[in-house]
């Protein structure tokens, strides 16, 4: 049997505004819009194949808003998700004019061959950039 992950979720304040900033950043693309009651949401696709879904409840409240990624193991649960880029200094930059927090800049990572970075979205979750050698 092989298994393979499917997709991240995450819930958001602005599903308009992370759809967006997901997409200008990530380049991923509205797969398809749905409602579940009062929850809006929509699954985005990267060209490769990664999907990240984002969700929108009206009364949901803050969650985990670590100050880093050490932070953020810290508390048990969803820590960050990554993305695997052949060029993480430009996307970490175009994640920054985009409204993205650095959290910590592009460097070798404690894997062999292999550089990373962590930001946060517009509204404080935790992303992580890979670039593999």
């Amino acid at each position: 049997m092989t298994v393979a992950l499917d997709h991240a979720g995450l819930s958001v304040g602005d599903l308009d505004a992370a759809a967006a900033f997901y997409g200008r950043v990530f380049g991923f693309e509205a797969e398809f819009p749905f409602v579940l009651g009062e929850i809006r949401g929509v699954m985005l696709r990267l060209e490769t194949g990664g999907r990240l879904e984002l969700f929108e409840r009206p009364d949901s409240s803050g969650g985990l808003r670590a100050e880093s990624p050490i932070d953020a193991l810290a508390t048990r649960g969803y820590g960050h998700f990554a993305v695997n880029a052949p060029d993480i200094d430009a996307l970490f930059a175009r994640a920054l004019e985009a409204g993205a927090v650095e959290k910590v800049s592009p460097r070798p990572s404690p894997e062999p061959g292999v550089r990373f970075a962590f930001l946060a979205d517009p509204e404080g979750n935790l992303v992580e950039l890979v670039e593999r050698a």
